[in-house]
């Protein structure tokens, strides 16, 4: 029987609940992980389905309103419920059967309010749980790739007053309940979680329960916020309108909640699946698919949309191409700037496996500042870097600079992967040596149990003391910290 991990997060506000049951759906579509259920009270909040309509937004007042990816209309969520948030995989639990899914979280429901003494029914056609004719459990869910998320909200000790300020579910006609409006009075909340959750595993067929250690992981100055504000989901919105990647999100960034909060990203071009096989990279490594040739105009238009003063390009390793995919980098930039006039454009490129040709290309198509990636200590690039070599890397940031004098020249490396100080000090002096004006050192962390293991977490004052050796080595701008990668800060770095 399969194992069930289940998480209580608290109270948690509705964006940062969100982006987590992104953020593990993404983890689950690329590696074979438990199932999670994970239960939350938000603050007050409404949100609306994909396919709910506005106008049952009554009176929100002074209460945030969402629209989401999940199905069904209007809802309210709040201090006092339940909300449930199952991730789990629906090829291997139930055979890709939505309905049965949408039905046995009814089941669950409905056995739970049976042990408070409550008869729970269903309402076809509609989802939810029903008291007589009054609503008490609300289920809204979004499927990607057959992982499940968003999911089912029961009132139980809930101040009903906020549902009068929206027409609940759509459903003009439906009154809204409780558990403690149907008792008489309050519930622990922590024992109905439980009866939720044991009746949960039975339905579904779960034989072992684990609780999640999904909060800390990491040491104590490793800490970011959660991503899930405005301009995050907007950006998020917009890149999937347009069929486009990130490295953000494809190599899991703990500063993209940060950077998307400020209308920054750092675009993922040539596609999202790499030729290689980086021991330390998330990104999905296979055959890549054909170009799209309309990629190059549609980061340029998200870009005009943003309006970004500095943009970061990047790609996957694409040696399937005779040029790496560097004339794909040349259109892309060409797109950027005939539409976004004044823009400065930054390239983060592969190293083209040293062709030269390549490498005049994205150097002269335009560009302010060309970055390639060290990534690593010498000693460690068969453990780290697989097919690539320190010394290839070395010669393409050599001669772009030969290429261009007047092109600011970039490159980073992550610690924590097995060197030594000595050896950091080392390939600071060789990029120096090889005339790199900017440097980023950052703290590796494990994207999944498929990449390197974490060998040390550097301490704070460690990252300040690179940032002043890199100085001292004449580096125009050093970037040293433990959550430091090579595009955080870009605009800064060359202000």
């Amino acid at each position: 029987m399969a194992e069930l991990v289940y998480k209580d997060l608290g109270r948690l506000d509705y964006l940062a609940a969100l982006a987590l049951q992104e953020n593990l759906v993404a983890l689950k579509q690329r590696e074979d992980s438990p199932d999670i259920l994970l239960f939350v009270e938000h603050p007050h909040v409404y949100t609306l389905g994909r396919g709910g309509q506005a106008s049952n937004v009554l009176a929100p007042e002074d209460v945030p309103v969402y629209r989401t990816s999940r199905g069904g209309d209007v809802t309210y969520h709040g201090p006092g419920q339940l909300v449930v948030y199952p991730i789990i995989d629906l090829r291997s639990k139930l055979r890709k059967d939505v309905h049965r899914y949408l039905r046995n979280l009814e089941t669950s429901a409905i056995r739970t309010l049976a042990d408070f003494g409550l008869e729970g029914t269903r309402r076809p056609p509609f989802t939810g749980i029903w008291i007589g004719d009054r609503k008490i459990a609300a289920i809204g869910v979004a499927v990607r790739r057959y992982i499940t998320y968003h999911g089912l909200a029961l009132n139980v000790n809930t101040d009903l007053s906020y549902f009068k300020r929206i027409v609940p579910c759509g459903l003009a006609w439906a009154d809204v309940t409780s558990m403690a409006e149907e008792l008489g009075t309050e519930l622990d909340q922590r024992e109905v979680r439980d009866r939720f959750l044991h009746h949960f595993a039975e339905v579904f067929d779960y034989g072992d329960l684990r609780e999640s250690p999904i909060a800390g992981r990491h040491p104590d100055w490793i800490k970011v916020k959660a991503p899930g504000d405005a301009n995050y989901l907007r950006l998020k919105r917009i890149l999937r309108e347009k069929n486009l990647h990130t490295v953000c999100e494809e190599a899991r960034c703990p500063n993209i909640g940060e950077c998307w909060g400020n209308k920054t990203a750092t675009f993922l071009i040539l596609g999202d699946t790499c030729t290689r096989g980086c021991r330390f990279c998330s990104i999905d490594k296979g055959k890549p698919l054909a170009l799209d040739p309309e990629e190059p105009r549609n980061v340029a238009l998200v870009v005009k949309d943003l309006g970004l003063d500095h943009i970061v390009v990047t790609s996957v390793n694409r040696d399937d191409l005779s040029d790496g995919g560097a004339g794909h980098f040349a259109k892309t930039v060409f797109w950027i700037k005939n539409l976004n006039p004044g823009i400065r454009v930054e390239l983060l490129i592969p190293d083209f496996e040293g062709n030269l040709a390549a490498l005049e290309t994205v150097v002269n198509s335009g560009i302010e500042i060309l970055n390639h990636n060290i990534e690593t200590v010498p000693r460690l690039y068969g453990k780290v870097r697989p097919g690539h070599t320190y010394e290839c890397s070395l010669g393409i940031l050599r001669e772009a600079k030969k290429m261009r004098t007047d092109m600011l020249t970039k490159s980073g490396f992550m610690v924590g992967v097995g060197e030594t100080g000595d050896e950091v000090m080392t390939t600071l002096r060789d990029l120096r040596d090889h005339q790199v004006d900017i440097v980023t050192i950052g703290q590796y962390l494990q994207p999944s149990n498929r990449q390197l293991r974490v060998e040390r977490y550097l301490r704070p004052e460690e990252f300040k003391e690179f940032k002043t050796a890199g100085e001292k080595l004449g580096f125009r701008h050093v970037e040293s910290g433990p959550l430091v990668r090579s595009s955080y800060h870009a605009w800064s770095h060359v202000s």
